[in-house]
């Protein structure tokens, strides 16, 4: 049996040796290899803070003590000492667990997280909390992949320096978010590394640590041994940024190294005051392939192994998708136009920026993981005359929704926000769905808002929003881009379009499920019920009169948008409608979409449009279900291997 079979909880480590403990984190790195290679997931990361995440388990009470993740894809190792070590198997699968903290699979994860920048203030409220319930547990924050640099980690920081009892922030340093660590705090924990006089200091606090017993010290000898190191700091390294905003600065420290770990986090673990403990860590440890490409190995679908090697898995052949076509096209359209720049919140990658970052480096802005500046620096950039185009996932986008109110649209400047990951995101789950940037960009006056539904009306969406002038919010999913139907037709603003006509019924499809209600349409044809299919391609403003027709035509009407019902495209219209004094049959009527009051669970992007009603065969039974209104009725067929995905239509 190995040592990870005898772990069920955090009390089971304490049982463990240091030297056990180092054997089992070559057995936690191992199981999280081989898992997140069928899986996909955040290997890197998690490479990174084993022997830190073990240490933490070892030294302090959980979940009696209160630890928090920032940000929180790093807690597999967490997960796997914490009773789930069974489940990990489906790490990220439909009816597993999740990748990320999740509070319904645990009592020692405190929240459900997957936002950077969150963990040092609820941390400090937790604190606050657990005092004035009159308990003495104690709260760490673990805080790494950069999520440091983000505003509210500063916030935060800035009211756990007035606290008053234990606070614990443990500073995981890799150097790195998803990819290069961007911004002035990433140099200046970068120049501490590098530090004569605090490589001396460094090693001097190793060798005290290393004569300290592994159970702590007295608190007398404690807090003598932190007014020394203070005081050493103060003459040394003055003005350290987290001592000005009230934490006790210690460090740094080998993230690798477990009995100095130990050693720290028991010197700190009781101190009646907030301190920051600083650890260097290596992206990606103990495994070449990741360590030589964390970037690559941040978060992978799935790789193949070969002994200590990995090769990520190919994605479909002859397949692009909707990032890549984005990249690809902005980069040619600042061939065409110099005032063209590109902005993104340290995700060059995901975001489909690296081209543009290698072809224009001085027009590409990595902002780090801080949303709402990158909006503001965007807005700066307009306003000096350039056309930025700002690419952050839909889910992030939602953080920076009062600067693109205040700073971009009541300014009336010309500025194109790329939301990749719009809708259903697979996988990564309920924490990064882009389920409801319609309905909060729709609300502010002069936005467009537009949503391609294929590799063609994604370029020319990017063409008509950079040509506009406006703030445009373009939105598209993670996803392969699906062949074009038709002919090429420039976006004008408003303007839908139809794919397909048919005169029984009509689909109204907002964004990339065209595809799929096109495949519907083909499953109803089969059975003698023609239906019309139309991009609708902006939300706002919406083709008035295209969709008017639709409504007051007689014919059942499915709209379908990958986007929440509540406040989305369907809410959109039903407005406009009203708006006109359309008096609409809703027996008639089919609004598909993620549902309002609930957070889709994690699995593949595939299953969570079957589990919704937004693949074909859902939306193909919506239009059943409304034919039935004009007389025809829906059978199941059992024949295996019919063309009409189990649907039958019957006078």
């Amino acid at each position: 049996m190995s040592l990870l079979e005898t772990i069920n909880s955090p009390a089971d480590l304490k049982r463990l040796s240091v030297d056990q403990l180092a054997e089992l984190a070559k057995e936690v790195r191992s199981t999280i290899v081989k898992t997140v290679s069928h899986t996909g997931g955040h290997v890197a990361s998690n490479l990174g803070v084993v022997e830190l995440t073990l240490a933490i388990q070892y030294c302090f009470d959980l979940p009696e003590d209160k630890l928090l993740w920032d940000v929180g894809h790093q807690c597999y190792v967490h997960k796997l000492v914490t009773g789930r070590r069974d489940k990990f198997e489906t790490l990220r699968q439909a009816g597993g667990i999740s990748g990320f903290p999740d509070v319904g699979e645990s009592p020692y994860d405190m929240f459900s997280v997957g936002h950077a920048g969150t963990a040092i203030a609820t941390a400090v409220g937790m604190a606050q909390g657990e005092s004035l319930a009159g308990r003495q547990s104690r709260v760490v924050a673990v805080v790494g992949d950069a999520s440091i640099v983000n505003g509210l980690s500063f916030e935060g920081l800035n009211n756990a320096g007035v606290l008053k009892r234990q606070f614990l922030v443990v500073l995981n340093d890799n150097e790195m978010a998803i990819d290069v660590t961007q911004g002035g705090l990433a140099k200046y924990l970068t120049r501490l590394r590098f530090t004569h006089t605090y490589e001396d200091l460094k090693r001097r606090a190793q060798q005290m640590l290393e004569l300290i017993p592994m159970g702590g010290l007295g608190k007398s000898m404690m807090d003598s041994l932190l007014h020394l190191k203070q005081g050493l700091k103060s003459a040394l390294t003055p003005g350290l940024i987290f001592e000005q905003m009230g934490l006790t600065y210690l460090g740094p420290l080998d993230g690798h190294n477990l009995p100095m770990l130990i050693r720290a986090l028991n010197v700190v673990k009781d101190a009646p005051y907030p301190i920051l403990l600083h650890v260097q860590t290596q992206k990606g440890k103990g495994y070449g392939f990741a360590t030589s490409d964390p970037c690559k190995f941040h978060s992978p679908s799935g790789y193949d192994l070969n002994g200590d090697e990995a090769t990520i898995k190919p994605g479909k052949i002859g397949k692009k998708s909707f990032t890549a076509v984005f990249g690809d096209t902005l980069v040619e359209l600042a061939e065409e136009d110099p005032k063209v720049v590109a902005l993104t919140a340290a995700m060059p990658d995901g975001t489909g920026l690296v081209k543009f970052r290698e072809r224009f480096a001085n027009r590409y802005f990595d902002v780090g993981i801080c949303e709402s500046a990158g909006v503001d620096i965007a807005a700066g950039l307009a306003k000096s005359g350039f056309k930025p185009v700002v690419a952050i996932y839909s889910t992030f986008m939602q953080r920076a929704f009062d600067q693109i109110w205040q700073e971009v649209v009541l300014q009336k400047l010309p500025m194109v926000l790329c939301m990749d990951r719009a809708g259903l995101v697979g996988s990564d789950g309920a924490v990064h769905h882009g389920f409801c940037d319609v309905s909060y960009l729709r609300a502010l006056p002069g936005m467009i808002c537009c949503a391609p539904a294929d590799e063609w009306e994604l370029r020319e969406a990017m063409k008509f929003a950079l040509a506009s002038g406006r703030a445009v919010a373009i939105r598209y999913p993670r996803d392969y881009v699906p062949e074009p139907v038709g002919s090429v037709e420039a976006f004008e603003l408003g303007k839908a379009r139809v794919v397909r006509r048919g005169g029984d019924a009509s689909i109204l499809v907002y964004g990339a499920l065209v595809h799929q209600a096109m495949s519907a349409a083909e499953v109803l044809s089969v059975q003698g019920v023609e239906c019309s299919v139309i991009s609708a391609r902006f939300a706002k403003p919406l083709d008035e009169e295209l969709i008017t027709g639709l409504f007051t035509s007689g014919k059942p009407v499915v709209m379908v948008e990958d986007h929440s019902v509540t406040g989305g495209f369907g809410s959109a219209v039903m407005e406009m409608l009203a708006g006109r004094g359309v008096k609409v049959d809703l027996r008639r009527v089919s609004h598909l979409g993620i549902p309002g009051d609930e957070f889709v669970a994690h699995g593949s992007r595939n299953w969570q449009l079957e589990k919704t009603g937004l693949d074909s065969l859902g939306i193909a039974r919506a239009v059943a279900g409304l034919m039935a209104e004009n007389g025809l009725k829906l059978r199941k067929v059992s024949e295996p291997g019919s063309t009409n995905c189990g649907l039958r239509l019957a006078k």
